[in-house]
């Protein structure tokens, strides 16, 4: 599984909302500004992006275009209550596009709305069975919803289709431990391949008993790393000793890994935002 995903990506649908039939005919206008908006977008021009997405919405309200456009640049600019207007928007428009329920799921669990992303998962994978089993993100949002054992069960139906991914396994180790304690999810702990990313090896090593907080961060500096690669190192890192520490009930070891996770080292994907939503948690606490 690759939990990254770079900004662009984050707006791929842009690209499928132009060449889809989600636009009325004798619309051509409204797929240009758009078109521009998605440039303007990728060369970092935020501002002039909301604009020409603002003007495909006035010219053409009922063209759905230019609201996901539009809701997409807000999530990148974490003006979630913006997004998730307009992917409302967008639904009232374009009610049986499965697309646009994954990424209002995704943005509602990004506001803290873990039952409303989950519903929107549940819609995206009803027109979509194929997808179930990669949907680790529906897992995620199973394991904040408190639904610890649907968790498990979309984690363990995960492995089936990516075997070597050590987050998985940690994220069925957290909802197990939430049934029935860290003893049992350790000895529950879905067995898992070659996950090359650092400091994975370690964190897998963590969780299953046989190593120690201290190598996980020694394996996180290891040769001394550019400075983002060390940064993504550092943020699995204390973002997985953190929860490590809470399902062991050490709430200070917990908070102050969680909080630099996600205030230091976060980036803008969607374990960031897991991060910044866990931190989020805390702080209400």
């Amino acid at each position: 599984m690759t939990r990254s995903y770079p900004t662009p990506a984050r707006l791929a649908l842009l690209a499928f909302l132009i060449s889809s039939g989600l636009h009325l005919a004798a619309e051509e206008t409204a797929e240009t500004i758009v078109k521009r908006a998605y440039t303007e977008f990728t060369n970092g021009k935020t501002d002039d992006a909301l604009t020409l997405a603002g003007k495909a919405i006035a010219a053409f309200p009922k063209n759905p275009a230019g609201y996901a456009a539009r809701a997409q640049i807000y999530s990148h600019l974490h003006n979630t209550e913006a997004a998730l207007a307009d992917f409302d928007s967008v639904l009232k428009l374009a009610p049986d596009e499965p697309r646009i329920y994954q990424l209002r799921g995704c943005e509602h669990f990004r506001a803290g709305h873990f039952k409303d992303s989950i519903a929107d998962f549940d819609k995206y994978i009803d027109s979509n069975p194929d997808q179930e089993a990669q949907h680790w993100q529906r897992g995620i949002s199973y394991y904040y919803a408190g639904r610890y054992a649907d968790g498990r069960k979309q984690f363990e139906l995960h492995k089936t289709v990516n075997p070597e991914d050590v987050e998985n396994a940690a994220w069925h180790y957290l909802c197990v431990a939430r049934i029935e304690g860290v003893e049992k999810a350790r000895a529950a702990l879905i067995d898992v391949g070659a996950d090359a990313r650092v400091p994975m090896k370690e964190i897998f090593a963590l969780f299953k008993g046989e190593g120690k907080p201290e190598d996980v961060m020694a394996a996180a500096t290891l040769n001394n790393p550019p400075p983002q690669r060390l940064k993504e190192h550092l943020f699995y890192a204390h973002l997985y000793l953190g929860l490590y520490y809470e399902a062991a009930g050490k709430k200070d070891l917990a908070r102050g890994h969680i909080l630099k996770a996600a205030d230091e080292f976060a980036g803008e994907d969607y374990m960031g935002d897991v991060a910044r939503v866990h931190a989020a948690l805390l702080r209400k606490q």
